[in-house]
């Protein structure tokens, strides 16, 4: 049995995206919890921001959206207003603005909507495993894990299979948009202002907003009326429909975010089988785990580090005035591995039960949409690959993203022995 440790020194730089390209700083998240968990940050915009490391503080916080605001953006960096009315989706608005937006696409993406896709996952990961199994030794990463969301979400929104390739390469550019490895236009290493109009400051959201444009034309010229992308389309109980700015927007949203979160869970949880190989005899052995496990995985991996607030008034905390107008940011990574929350918290549990993990961004209106797909993806690939394997193990040394919003590991060599 596997503990893990924390590597960093307690101090890291959390303004920083080359800290994170050593994975999350654990151990500065772990004494700040214990120490200072509402916690003050200077950053180069001259105005800083405040940082909530606690699992409970976050969901207290996360629940009073009269305070702690979302229409001023979810990252770290500022924008002007006219770049927030450009580039936001519903994730950056408050109520009541928020819940009748997502009203609008809600219902495509709910437990039994998307209940409906396990077979055709079960057979997209078959297929997948299928064919990567034969090499023995590969990058887990981009063979599999970076395989299965576009593709499935291909399928569910009826998009043409050879335009995935391209939109998961656009997708990356937009929500890695730190990291050169993805991406030319590096936000923080060169002028971006060409593009502050665009989401993620990338020239990738304009790509995307073109093709979104153009693919709405498509489906309403031909009558598709196919699935969930028919569903978002659709007129709410109010008669209120999806406008073009807001689908131009929500698909973006839907490439990037539905991709990597998905993408990221599924690689963290092969790291994980490396490190503690009971995992993969678990899966064999126990049917009960399924009900439990992506949860876990998810836990562990929690590919969305931290999501921003705004206060919209003076809030008291842990002896602490955190000012109107000020930023919060909510530090998913850290309240994840909160000993407070979690029994054993560097460890993965696949049997944990009540797993109030804040991966989608629980206890509050902005829970993610995708939640149940991200859920089904992962369960899945894990039950078709645990069939396969007799063990897998690391091959060399994984590689982070370079980024302190998005956490992933970007590859993830590996060797596997099947059945």
């Amino acid at each position: 049995m596997t503990t893990w440790t924390p590597t960093d020194d307690g101090f890291a730089d959390l303004t920083d995206h080359d800290t994170f390209t050593n994975g999350v700083p654990h151990n500065t998240f772990r004494r700040l919890r214990d120490t200072d968990p509402i916690h003050w940050t200077d950053y180069n915009d001259g105005i800083g921001f405040w940082s909530i490391t606690r699992h409970q503080d976050i969901c207290e916080m996360n629940r009073n959206t009269a305070v702690f605001s979302s229409a001023r953006g979810i990252r770290m960096e500022d924008q002007t207003y006219e770049e927030y009315l450009a580039r936001r989706t519903f994730q950056e608005t408050d109520a009541p603005e928020h819940m009748k937006t997502r009203m609008k696409v809600a219902k495509a993406f709910s437990g039994p909507v998307i209940a409906k896709f396990e077979e055709d996952i079960r057979t997209l990961c078959a297929e997948i495993l299928d064919d990567v199994l034969q090499l023995n030794e590969f990058d887990a990463t981009k063979t599999i894990a970076r395989e299965l969301p576009m593709r499935m979400l291909g399928r569910i929104l009826g998009l043409p299979e050879e335009d995935l390739p391209w939109l998961v390469e656009k997708g990356d550019a937009l929500i890695a948009n730190t990291d050169p490895d993805f991406t030319d236009h590096v936000l923080d290493q060169m002028d971006t202002d060409e593009f502050r109009m665009m989401p993620f400051n990338s020239p990738a959201g304009a790509e995307l907003f073109l093709y979104a444009k153009d693919l709405l034309k498509r489906k309403e010229a031909s009558g598709d009326d196919d699935g969930i992308l028919h569903m978002i389309r659709q007129p709410d109980k109010d008669g209120n429909v999806i406008s073009e700015e807001e689908f131009r927007n929500f698909f973006c949203l839907l490439v990037a975010a539905g991709n990597d979160t998905t993408r990221y869970s599924i690689a963290a949880g092969m790291q994980a089988m490396c490190h503690q190989p009971e995992l993969l005899e678990q899966m064999q052995t126990n049917p009960k785990v399924w009900e439990t496990a992506a949860d876990e995985i998810i836990r562990w991996a929690t590919p969305a580090l931290y999501f921003r607030r705004t206060l919209t008034q003076d809030y008291d905390a842990h002896g602490k005035t955190m000012k109107a107008g000020g930023k919060v940011l909510f530090w998913f990574a850290s309240a994840n591995r909160d000993e407070r929350a979690f029994d054993d918290p560097f460890r993965v549990n696949l049997a944990r039960m009540q797993n109030k993990h804040l991966s989608f961004g629980q206890q509050g209106p902005h829970v993610c949409l995708g939640m149940w797909l991200a859920r089904l993806e992962v369960r899945v690939l894990f039950q078709e690959l645990s069939k396969r394997i007799t063990s897998i193990e690391a091959t060399g040394p994984h590689q982070f993203l370079r980024s302190n919003f998005v956490g992933g590991i970007k590859s993830l060599p590996v060797r596997i022995t099947t059945k």
